[in-house]
């Protein structure tokens, strides 16, 4: 035996110690010992290092303590003071993420191609460069603007499922033609006499002229109306401030500890060492959300979520380009007549190869759908209740589906709301019906959401939300996710869709029989104060988005884009209530439509064929 082992016996102990102590209280021993010392080192002070060259024995320490420190420091994340490391597998969610707290265009690798096709889907025609030199003047001029209805292809009378093409042409403010395209477009065909209304797709020929072309799907009158949103100079601004400004649409959150309360900015991006910040980057999607780091407490401390502000850094050139009642949401005039009268069609009389087909049209006030859904009318409470009776509809998203929760509350009696203590607006909200079974529920979607202060605890994702959803066909999930994600780049809102869409397709394949039904965004009014935080341009370009992802997943799309163009009623966020009902029959038709026709993926044949009985 050696001296070593013979004056360490807890290392190699000796056969008579093995007597005295069992083996068990050697380990014990042992780890207390190593402990100790490990705990030595670690808290040895770092200027051991200074004397490496003049001590061996602290050059020993120094070696040691260096090679305890690597080994027991937490491996650095992200953003140092997140309040939990994420998991390994998460460097597949920012492949290539810049050390920066913006991390919006990061993608999974997966994704990254789909991203390519999206982006290059919204592409947006050239617009012209903001010069330092340019002027009001040289701008698109609605006032100076016209649109043509061109001639019946082949001649003859306007008829029912004939195509009607509009020819538009822009002018500056000095009457001069315009040589390039993007300029933001509306177009709707109207008779207010028959509360009928049919959106118009526009089509950019990028030489300063476009073409409206509508579907004519009603007999009698029929007024063309065009409307300048955004000249293309315009859409350059605002993809200036886009780009230079991500993040201009802040929240704020409240940190608190006892008596110690701290409120922080928050958002998708901020600027500032990593150090100073909260990381709560999602650990399952990836989803990006970061606070200033409070002065005082630390970043688990954060107990609720509010809407915070916007910063403004006026570009040049914004208060002429963005003038309401100038070149923002202004009526174009006619060249020449404006209306058009629209006779039956002929028995056997073939269509004409459609360049477009719109989702639908209004006719008497009332959305008649052209996808292969018959809408159905629900005009009082027992329709309503009949056709909800042992449904489970869970809603989520933003105020505008919130806006159907409140619908079905306030023209269903027996639809009691159940008060959960939830924050004006912001909910949750759950309500129900005993007698009949039904349960309808509202959840807001996950940051970046401006609402009245809630709860951390209540910004879910809907992501997460779905993984909990059991489904089945008596299960409706109805998502709404556009409104509060126009302030941010479009990558952020990619990202957002396409985790949803992974978990409707997991719902779907493991319980099929669930519906999915998508809200899509819709126009709005356009303040002078508020258009570069939420122009109809940023939501176009998202409902884009949102159409492209889910093409081909097995939901149903509430075209509110068309179903608000269409209508006579002024745009708004929040759609009215003339409007609100005749989503909620298209929502209604397709949970329980009487015949069974609202079921999915009717043949195009049968389409064409109840398109011709719905227009004639």
């Amino acid at each position: 035996m050696t001296k070593c082992e013979t004056e360490s016996p807890l290392l190699n102990p000796a056969r008579d110690s093995r007597n005295r102590y069992p083996v068990k209280y050697s380990f014990i021993f042992l780890f207390l010992a190593l402990f100790v010392l490990c705990f030595m080192l670690y808290n040895m002070d770092f200027n051991d290092s200074k004397s490496c060259t003049s001590a061996g024995k602290s050059c020993v320490l120094t070696e040691l303590k260096k090679k305890l420190s690597d080994i027991m420091a937490p491996k650095p994340a992200s953003v140092t003071s997140m309040t939990t490391a994420l998991p390994s597998n998460m460097t597949s969610i920012h492949p290539s993420e810049p050390p920066s707290a913006c991390s919006f265009h990061a993608v999974s690798p997966e994704d990254a191609q789909e991203l390519a096709m999206i982006m290059e889907s919204i592409a947006w025609p050239e617009t012209p460069p903001l010069l330092s030199n340019l002027s009001l003047e040289n701008t698109s001029d609605p006032a100076h603007s016209t649109f043509t209805i061109l001639p019946r292809n082949g001649g003859g009378s306007w008829q029912i499922g004939d195509q009607l093409e509009v020819l538009i042409k822009m002018f500056d403010f000095n009457g001069r033609p315009k040589r390039s395209g993007g300029d933001v477009l509306y177009a709707r065909l109207a008779n207010r006499a028959l509360y009928a209304g049919v959106a118009g797709k526009v089509f950019d020929h990028r030489n300063g002229s476009y073409t409206a072309v509508f579907s004519l799907l009603w007999e009698g009158t029929a007024q063309v109306q065009v409307t300048l949103v955004h000249p293309s100079e315009a859409v350059t601004l605002l993809e200036k401030v886009t780009r230079e400004e991500p993040g201009r649409a802040y929240s704020l959150s409240v940190f608190r500890s006892g008596s110690v309360t701290e409120t922080v900015r928050c958002n998708v991006c901020l600027e500032g060492p990593k150090q100073k910040l909260c990381n709560y980057t999602d650990l399952h999607t990836g989803e990006p959300w970061f606070c200033y780091k409070p002065e005082k407490l630390n970043c688990d401390m954060r107990v609720t979520h509010s809407r915070g502000g916007f910063t403004q850094i006026k570009q040049p050139m914004e208060d002429q380009l963005l003038q309401l009642g100038v070149n923002m949401k202004v009526s174009i005039s006619a060249s020449g007549p404006a209306s058009i009268d629209i006779l039956p069609k002929p028995k056997g009389g073939a269509n004409e190869n459609l360049k477009t087909t719109p989702a639908g049209y209004y006719y008497q006030g009332v959305w008649r759908a052209l996808d292969g859904t018959t809408v159905h009318q629900f005009n009082n409470a027992t329709a309503i209740s009949q056709c909800l009776k042992g449904k489970m509809v869970h809603l989520y998203g933003d105020s505008t589906v919130r806006q159907w929760f409140e619908y079905l509350i306030a023209n269903t009696p027996d639809l009691q709301k159940f008060d959960l203590k939830s924050p004006p607006r912001a909910g949750p909200y759950m309500a129900l019906d005993y007698k009949r079974n039904i349960l309808v529920t509202y959840r807001c979607h996950g940051t970046p959401i401006f609402f009245t202060p809630m709860s951390v605890s209540e910004t879910r994702y809907i992501t997460s939300e779905l993984r909990g959803v059991v489904g089945g066909t008596n299960t409706v999930i109805i998502i709404a996710v556009w409104a509060h994600f126009s302030t941010f780049p479009v990558e952020v809102y990619i990202r957002r869709l396409l985790n949803i869409r992974r978990a409707v397709e997991l719902l779907l394949s493991r319980a099929p029989g669930t519906l999915v039904i998508i809200r899509t965004g819709n126009p709005k009014t356009l303040k002078a104060s508020e258009v570069r935080i939420g122009s109809d341009w940023y939501c176009l370009q998202r409902d884009k988005i949102l159409r492209a992802i889910f093409k081909g997943v097995k939901v149903r799309l509430v075209d509110a884009w068309e179903m608000c163009l269409a209508h006579h009623l002024p745009h708004s966020l929040h759609p009215q209530p003339p409007i609100i009902k005749n989503m909620i029959d298209v929502v209604l038709s397709h949970i329980c439509s009487p015949g069974g026709d609202s079921k999915p993926e009717k043949s195009k044949e049968k389409n064409k064929q109840k398109n011709k009985s719905t227009t004639t």
